[in-house]
């Protein structure tokens, strides 16, 4: 038995201390196909999500692949059937070929249709769905639409045909829902943003560099870096057109009120936001505001909270997109076994904003 991909202790102290053994006793299906685990007293190898009864821990070995666990000399579990795709793995493939099916399509599928081509009856499809993606088929759909729009606009010689190009047959249903789509006006976000004041400005934290920006609506972008012009270059790209506006006198007190925000975090943060992200992201995002300062939360918690209990990481990517640091609190989010995983802003701010907070 190749003993460098294997890990066994006689007393089982070892292999309980381990991350993966906490996998196996939650049948956690996201750990499916990072590694499977052997039983020395049944012969069998398992993924983590198996269903049998739980081993004896001093008896488990642990495999990075379905081969190192035969040349081991384990065959397979006829339960979970290791050497087939997982259920998960199945699903995943069907809601992917729906998504595809989605998007080709001129006008969306009602939900049997799309049933009928998963082979699902309808409330079963609709959840295997929701599990995958983190979204119901029409907020899915919604979502592909609005990706439409923004490219068309970019494209497309005249607003009219862009609507018309991503799918609305009615140019009223597309500006009723434009403002949610785009933030703005399409012809000012075909035009780059022309038109859109955003007033933003640099200053300094014990984080480091700091970038304030906000709209009309509210706090667009709380933006943490090492360098301040690496911080307007990110605003830039994403609006190349707007009317970008230093802060003045008043501006820099909105300045403050988030730098002060950000060194205190339980003293919340009077000022209205402006969020804007896929219909996912929304839901994930206040979920994030809703963990209190002290508290933290697991990316698998997040996903069971928004309805998506197997989308950990689709919050995760969530996450990763958060353009407002701190408001959004994306820091109190950590991985299963409490340990800090990747931070937009770097680990060690994340570190030192938990640490701010008072967890441990």
């Amino acid at each position: 038995m190749n003993a460098s991909m294997e890990r066994r202790n006689p007393e089982g102290s070892a292999v309980e201390n381990d991350p993966r053994w906490a996998a196996i006793v939650g049948r956690d299906r996201e750990a499916d196909g990072a590694f499977y685990y052997s039983v020395k007293t049944t012969g069998v190898y398992c993924r983590p999500s198996c269903g049998a009864r739980l081993p004896n821990p001093k008896n488990v070995s642990y495999h990075l692949t379905r081969d190192e666990a035969e040349r081991a000399g384990f065959r397979p579990c006829k339960r979970c059937k290791p050497g087939e795709p997982s259920l998960g793995e199945r699903y995943a493939a069907t809601v992917a070929d729906v998504c595809r099916a989605i998007e080709a399509s001129e006008s969306m599928p009602n939900l049997t249709a799309l049933a009928k081509r998963a082979g699902l009856s309808p409330h079963h499809f609709h959840r295997v769905f929701k599990g995958v993606t983190g979204l119901t088929p029409r907020e899915y759909g919604a979502s592909h639409r609005a990706r439409r729009v923004r490219d068309e606009l970019g494209k497309s010689a005249t607003v009219t045909e862009a609507i018309y190009d991503a799918g609305f047959n009615s140019s009223g249903r597309f500006y009723a829902s434009t403002d949610r789509m785009l933030g703005m006006t399409p012809t000012d976000y075909r035009a780059g943003g022309r038109n859109t004041e955003i007033r933003f400005a640099v200053g300094e934290c014990s984080l480091g560099s700091i970038l304030v920006a906000t709209t009309s609506k509210g706090v667009c972008a709380i933006l943490l870096g090492d360098e301040p012009e690496g911080l307007v270059r990110d605003l830039q790209d994403r609006f190349p057109r707007a009317v970008l506006v230093g802060g003045d006198d008043a501006f820099e007190q909105v300045v403050a009120k988030v730098v002060g925000f950000v060194e205190a975090p339980a003293l919340g943060l009077d000022l209205p936001l402006d969020v804007r992200g896929t219909a996912f992201q929304e839901r994930v995002w206040q979920a994030l505001r809703e963990i209190p300062p002290g508290s933290t939360a697991s990316y698998s918690e997040i996903a069971a909270s928004v309805g998506a209990p197997k989308a950990g990481r689709a919050v995760a990517q969530a996450c990763a997109a958060n353009p407002l640091a701190v408001a959004i609190p994306c820091h109190r989010v950590v991985r299963q076994d409490g340990g800090l995983s990747g931070y937009r802003w770097g680990v060690e701010r994340k570190r030192t904003l938990l640490t701010r907070e008072g967890v441990a």
